[in-house]
């Protein structure tokens, strides 16, 4: 098996996150054994979600870049992996409505995917609960627009459905185009996107301005996420583009516990107009660094 991941998706290392979600979409319905009977699909649509699972996720993705497949193997750097050892969803038997299975020739709640989720339940989160495959009984579908906070945190919406006026709980995690199933009928989420925070996976990016001088002295500053307000200690000669991570402070995970992460990108905000005072001391500034062989 190729263990480029990028390869095994079709994209480069420069790929957005978009892109890559759009690759592996593409890919997984292309291999699935649902629809592709041939022998080699079933290994390939393994690959092609080890793949996925690694590089949308932001960390991992660094990780994969750094130490390439084998960070992600049983055996690798770090013991079992990153993601931990067997996996919660090795049971025999279908996913939602997909009829393929594993067949592990033993106690199947044994089964191990080498570390890594089970590709047909990644499968069937990534389209909702909903074979692309097999046609179902028809139900009634709706749609409903959130912000980007509500999304976050999960909301309850009071909507009129049918002549009826009923309020439905929409659970933390949700994301644009996610799919709920209530009681006789299924609504399609949509998410406002939002100004300040952009969505990778359940982990959330921003960006954060501080001053010139905040970047020369350090300090402590206030960065917004989805989960409140956050201080944050910025060290001396913070340099432009500079990330830092606030371990769960993103997204909640949709289905069981944990949340993302937060990842602020530092802007230096330059000044544009200085008095001649300020001039003075910025040249003094200069001249004495020289003296010190740079200040970086």
């Amino acid at each position: 098996m190729n263990k480029d991941y990028y390869q095994v998706l079709g994209v480069n290392k420069n790929s957005s996150q978009d892109e890559i979600k759009k690759a592996y979409r593409k890919l997984a319905l292309q291999y699935h054994p649902d629809k592709n009977k041939s022998k080699d699909a079933s290994d390939k649509f393994k690959e092609v979600g080890k793949a996925y699972e690694v590089l949308s996720d932001p960390q991992k993705r660094q990780t994969y870049d750094q130490f390439g497949a084998a960070a992600f193997e049983q055996g690798g750097p770090g013991g079992q992996g990153p993601f931990g050892q067997g996996s919660p969803f090795g049971q025999q038997g279908g996913y939602g409505p997909f009829t393929y299975t594993y067949t592990t020739g033993g106690d199947s709640s044994d089964f191990d995917f080498g570390g890594f989720s089970d590709p047909f339940e990644l499968f069937r989160q990534f389209f909702g609960g909903e074979s692309p495959f097999t046609q179902r009984q028809q139900r009634p579908t709706y749609s409903i627009t959130i912000d980007f906070l509500e999304a976050a945190k999960g909301t309850a919406k009071r909507v009129n459905i049918e002549g009826k006026s009923q309020t439905i709980k929409i659970p933390a995690g949700v994301d644009d185009g996610s799919r709920i199933r209530f009681d006789n009928y299924d609504i399609i989420i949509r998410v406002k996107s939002d100004p300040k925070f952009r969505r990778e996976g359940y982990d959330v990016v921003s960006e954060k301005e501080i001053s010139f001088l905040q970047a020369i002295l350090g300090g402590v500053i206030q960065v917004e996420t989805v989960q409140g307000p956050v201080k944050l200690r910025i060290p001396q000669g913070t340099q432009p583009d500079t990330v830092f991570r606030l371990a769960q402070k993103g997204i909640s995970h949709l289905r069981g516990s944990g949340k993302g992460n937060h990842y602020a990108r530092i802007k230096i905000i330059v000044p544009k107009n200085v008095s001649q005072k300020q001039k003075k001391l910025l040249e003094e500034f200069e001249e004495e660094g020289k003296h010190k062989k740079g200040w970086f």
